[in-house]
């Protein structure tokens, strides 16, 4: 029985060589294409900002969208209750740039179990243009982020339009969690785009055509479902339409500010892709070449011979997460502290063994249960977190 345990390890090991190698391969592939920008295609634009309290540098990163090197372009954001310190921000924003088409939309109107959706569906009620574009509160783009996002629309046949991110943060926690975006999560997003296409859209940022969405049933049909961006592309792919990776990279700010919060937003990532995709989930095991490699060690008793194989995962661990993190997305968190990869992918592969059993997590000053088939449950509201969160 011990010889087939550390066959089954040694297995696992080799195979997370051939993943690391693999993610750098897509990386490779990924960014050495060359951005076709066309000058001339420019259609107008609304952008769809829902908010909930306050982010790390709310009002720069509001601001970002107003700097847009674009002929036309509609903002809107929209919040549910007029107290939130939000609305101060926005305000000011309006003040600031009365040049840009913007609208500030309160609503408590509720269609789903997943707020942000709600958001999102008041706000679509005041759009003017065919062509929306989803943005969350915590992230910054450049003045080109509009020209080059929407390039891909240019083909009839492209639904979605999603992008990769860079994360921006502040303190040790925060630094630990984007350690795992950089060189974990997208080196993921990487390697299933390059195996089988796009099928999914990631959160931060989004555009997607107001007749793709009415035909995949609106944001009625992701209200209650917590992957709302997932369902997104999901369903946007299964009818037929095309999702495609920008190569524009936004930044995203990361306010994590202690180890319970990385913890509950990890556990509340892990539960959407096992309902999302369950076999993707239980494929990751293959990912976890860190964790496995200790268990390697062990089932050997640590003889000599058992050093190679998991430092040849350490070893392509490494380049894996330099190649994407530090030379393709240029984070300076993972440049600076890549040796701390190691210690968040024991972290990750924790959470990702509880993520088989757990189903309630904290989101917003909410506690929520997801079902087995992606949608949510309400089970306790603090209101004294939900404008603060």
């Amino acid at each position: 029985m011990l010889y087939l345990y550390q066959c089954l390890l040694g297995v696992l090991c080799l195979s997370a060589i051939w993943y690391n190698c693999y993610a750098i391969y897509a990386a490779i592939k990924f960014f050495s294409l060359t951005p076709q920008i066309d000058i001339d295609f420019h259609p107008p634009i609304t952008i769809l900002k829902p908010i909930c309290g306050l982010d790390i540098e709310t009002y720069e990163n509001f601001a970002s969208f107003c700097k847009q090197d674009y002929p036309e372009y509609q903002i809107i954001f929209s919040v549910r209750d007029e107290r939130d310190p939000c609305v101060e921000v926005v305000k000011t924003i309006v003040n600031d740039f009365p040049e840009v088409d913007i609208c500030l939309v309160i609503s408590d109107r509720t269609i789903g179990t997943n707020l942000k959706v709600s958001n999102l569906a008041n706000a679509q009620t005041k759009a003017k243009y065919p062509l929306l574009l989803l943005a969350d509160s915590d992230i910054r783009v450049q003045p080109d982020y509009l020209k080059r996002v929407i390039q891909p629309m240019k083909d009839p046949s492209v639904g979605v339009v999603t992008c990769l991110y860079r994360p921006q943060v502040r303190g040790w926690i925060a630094i630990f969690e984007a350690i795992g975006i950089s060189t974990e999560y997208l080196a993921g997003v990487l390697v299933a785009r390059f195996l089988e296409g796009m099928k999914f859209a990631l959160g931060p940022t989004l555009a997607i055509r107001t007749t793709t969405l009415e035909e995949i049933g609106g944001f009625q049909a992701i209200a209650d479902y917590l992957a709302d961006d997932f369902q997104l592309g999901y369903l946007s792919d299964r009818a037929g339409y095309k999702v495609m990776l920008s190569d524009y990279i936004i930044d995203h700010t990361i306010a994590t500010e202690n180890l319970a919060d990385l913890i509950h937003r990890q556990i509340r990532w892990n539960c959407c892709t096992r309902v999302s995709r369950p076999w993707g989930y239980l494929g990751l095991i293959f990912t976890y070449g860190t964790a496995i490699s200790i268990l390697f060690l062990i089932a050997t008793y640590g003889a000599i011979f058992s050093w190679v194989i998991p430092g040849i995962v350490l070893m392509t661990r490494f380049i894996m997460a330099w190649a994407i993190g530090v030379k393709s997305l240029k984070d300076p968190v993972a440049r600076k502290f890549l040796l701390l990869v190691p210690l968040r992918d024991l972290l990750s592969f924790g959470l990702w063994c509880y993520g088989f059993i757990g189903s309630t997590f904290k989101w917003r000053g909410r506690k929520l249960k997801l079902t087995r088939s992606g949608k949510l449950i309400l089970l306790t509201v603090d209101s004294t977190k939900v404008l603060s969160a």
